[in-house]
């Protein structure tokens, strides 16, 4: 019997759970002893000259061995990402944000970073702040004299409004998706060491170590090869920690200069206002069509808030890519500016474009059912795209694979109980109950391993027929060693206490492209699958060897682990352990690249249930039934985990998570006692409803889970509120749906 698709608890746990993780900061390394101790002098204003930078009293400090500044490093100036223009190592003249690093302190304990940081003195000259995207059209204030204008990136538009000429119905909204920020459990870390020989080792908390050592040797302009990177445990990531932050390549130099080994972890309110953030887009929607349901034209104008720096111009192309979700319209426009404001740098962040995309049009939907007096569920189904046009060529360049999008949603609608659900509105509705209920739908499909490259895995047997793999894939909390492993295990018929899964160490595997995007099984998985493949066909032959057979008739039993001969007594045969001592060095190693998967893309439907006291303004989320097809489950217990995580993550975007400014581009939510979290009181029992639809893409059949749940949530949650207050005359309300908003909302529909 098949280990793939049964349930099976996630092997990390238990050093998780017994021992505890190794992250960086907990690292003891040899290489490490007599390190020093690193902060970051950060901006507290948000828009500046720097006019001076004093350094002579940190200098004096106890325990202070270095400070260093922009004027210090002799680094060649960062390339632009994508953009324009580039963020410099330290802020070179002017600060554009709240949290850029100006300067950088050594000391020798790490309880002396804070006083010392405190004496080095910065003399600002403020300049007038760009708090908002409005602002940054204005270009009243430029950021990038240089450059202009504070529009970094335009792709599309203008539009001509006489698209929509013929249309029986047309609604506008714009729809904002607010910034959040990330903030995984482990704040960014990072340990550096020069050896001997002129090489660094950098330990980083990353999901891509190979993508690191590029960035740090392209930034201290050296040879890859001059660089090893080295990810321990890492306390979760979701986009934000890609690669190599700005501030390690400073750190690896620092470590250079000083001839010391250094080592940092920042403050949960520096990485509050210093790590990248996610979403901050402005959509603009229009949207038109037939009182039938039908829809005839869609436009999606989305706007990026980019922050002080352009990091990720990507995001709002793959908001454009994504924009139709799971609905063949006829016509559609799309267009994308990019703006920089006074505010910290804007990057990937779980889901990164899609969850935008998706809240757009599925706002539009709600806002066109409402508008033609149509359930929002029928809406739907007259638009989506269908099962016999697959693979489907959507208007904005997507080629979707497979989906299932209407049984997704009816599914769901069965599961929730959706008609008595809106029996029980209307009941309410009826009786004036201050206590309303709203339903929240949401359709949506994503695109996963989009980024076009390929991905490593090597598979090794062993001398005693234990196995070691090799990924390049990035396990930081998902389940993948547990995946990777029961894959491997089903392949080899070897158990699961003798696979090793080894990843995060540039030096093991070399080449590799690491986590994100949802792509680790079907690449990753793939890779690896392909390697053990090759295993086997070379095994083969000694195994034929050995029972004196032609290649041909020996077969391997993946039940048992055992090769016999096809057909011949079960006492005749080889286990791995024998075939391994036969061997000789590397017949049983196999080091692949698989590159040759293409995106596949995820899709489900999502039921939020909520209830609204209309006198406070108070959300309470009550239900969430949510159908997520990622294609077959090799692991249900970790698929279901990832699904829990991502429609948390969603929920917590539609009720509570903001990054607030002020109009001087001040943070007002820089802690955790501003920020706000979901918590478990907060959120429901998830209702999951299975279904599963392959893809021919890549050997596994299977699709990314990894974001998808928080690419469903979050509109649908959003879309549960607006109906909750849709018969006191509420349209439209943007998220976060605190109760200070809907509060708001409501005293402006009474006036």
């Amino acid at each position: 019997m098949s280990i793939v698709g049964t349930r099976v608890v996630r092997i990390e746990d238990q050093k998780l759970i017994t021992q505890g993780g190794t992250y960086v900061e907990d690292l003891r390394e040899p290489a490490l002893t007599g390190a020093v101790h690193a902060m970051f002098v950060r901006s507290p204003i948000a828009h500046a000259r720097v006019t001076s930078i004093d350094t002579s009293a940190a200098l004096e400090a106890p325990g202070v061995v270095a400070v260093y500044t922009i004027a210090d490093l002799d680094l060649a100036p960062p390339q632009p990402a994508g953009g324009p223009v580039a963020q410099p190592w330290l802020a070179d003249g002017v600060v554009r944000y709240v949290g850029e690093p100006v300067a950088l302190v050594l000391t020798e304990e790490r309880y002396q970073l804070a006083d010392a940081a405190e004496l080095v003195d910065i003399d600002y000259d403020p300049l007038d702040a760009v708090a908002s995207i409005d602002a940054a059209l204005a270009d009243e204030t430029v950021l990038f004299p240089e450059h202009g204008s504070n529009v970094l990136a335009t792709n599309g538009g203008p539009f001509d409004d006489s698209s929509f000429s013929d249309c029986e119905v047309v609604v506008t909204q714009t729809v904002l998706n607010q910034r959040v920020a990330p903030a995984p459990m482990e704040v960014r870390a990072a340990a550096c060491a020069w050896g001997e020989d002129g090489r660094l080792t950098a330990w980083l908390s990353t999901q891509n170590a190979q993508i690191g050592r590029g960035i740090l040797a392209g930034g201290l302009g050296v040879g890859e090869e001059q660089v090893r990177v080295i990810t321990p445990d890492v306390g979760g990531g979701f986009g934000a920690k890609i690669g190599a932050d700005f501030e390690m390549v400073v750190l690896a130099w620092a470590s250079k200069r000083s001839g010391r080994p250094v080592r940092w972890v920042e403050t949960r309110s520096e990485n509050l206002v210093s790590m990248t953030h996610g979403r901050a887009q402005q959509n603009t929607v229009t949207i038109g069509g037939r009182r039938d349901g039908t829809v005839e034209v869609f436009r999606l104008e989305v706007i990026q808030d980019a922050g002080a720096y352009p990091r990720a111009l990507f995001l709002p192309t793959l908001t454009t890519l994504m924009g139709t979700g799971v609905y063949h319209f006829p016509k559609v426009e799309a267009s994308s500016r990019a703006v920089a404001t006074n505010a910290t740098p804007i990057a990937a962040y779980r889901g990164a474009g899609r969850p935008e995309a998706t809240a757009a049009i599925e706002r539009a939907m709600d806002l066109f059912a409402a508008e033609i007096g149509m359930d929002p569920a029928e809406v739907r189904k007259v638009n989506f795209i269908r099962p016999d046009e697959f693979p489907y060529q959507s208007p904005t360049g997507a080629n979707y694979d497979s989906g299932e999008y209407a049984q997704a949603l009816d599914k769901v609608l069965e599961a929730g109980g959706y008609q008595e659900l809106r029996a029980e509105q209307k009941r309410r509705r009826e009786a004036g109950d201050p206590i309303a209920l709203g339903l929240g739908l949401a359709s949506y499909v994503e695109i996963t391993g989009g980024d076009g490259g390929g991905e490593s895995g090597r598979v090794d047997i062993n001398p005693d027929g234990t196995v070691t793999a090799y990924t390049g894939s990035s396990p930081h909390g998902q389940g993948l060693d547990t995946t990777l492993t029961m894959l491997l295990s089903d392949q080899l018929g070897i158990p699961m206490d003798k696979i090793t899964i080894r990843h995060g160490d540039t030096d093991e595997v070399p080449k590799a492209i690491g986590t994100f995007g949802s792509r680790s099984l079907q690449l990753g998985g793939s890779a690896v699958r392909r390697a053990a493949e090759q295993v086997i066909e070379a095994a083969k032959e000694i195994a034929a060897e050995m029972l004196e057979a032609a290649p041909d008739d020996v077969e391997l039993n993946a039940d048992n682990g055992n090769w016999q001969v096809r057909g011949a007594p079960s006492s005749q045969v080889v286990t791995w352990t024998q075939l391994a001592a036969r061997a000789e060095e590397g017949a049983l190693s196999a080091d692949v690249w698989f590159g040759e998967g293409t995106p596949t893309f995820p899709f489900g439907a999502h039921l939020a249930v909520v209830e609204v006291d209309t006198d406070t303004g108070k959300v309470e989320l009550k239900r969430i039934i949510a159908a997520d097809d990622a294609g077959p489950v090799l692991n249900p217990l970790a698929f279901r985990g990832q699904r829990h995580g991502g429609l948390g993550q969603g929920s917590a975007q539609a009720l509570l998570e903001e990054m607030n400014y002020d109009a001087d581009g001040n943070p007002t939510t820089s802690t955790l006692a501003d920020y706000a979290f979901i918590t478990a009181v907060e959120l429901p029992d998830f209702e999951l409803v299975d279904m599963a639809t392959p893809t021919t893409r890549n050997p596994l059949g299977v699709k990314g889970i990894g974001e998808a749940a928080t690419i469903g949530s979050t509109p649908a949650v959003h879309n549960a509120v607006v109906d909750a207050l849709a018969h006191l005359g509420v349209k439209h309300l943007d998220m976060p749906t605190t109760p200070y908003r809907v509060w708001q909302v409501l005293e402006g529909v009474k006036k």
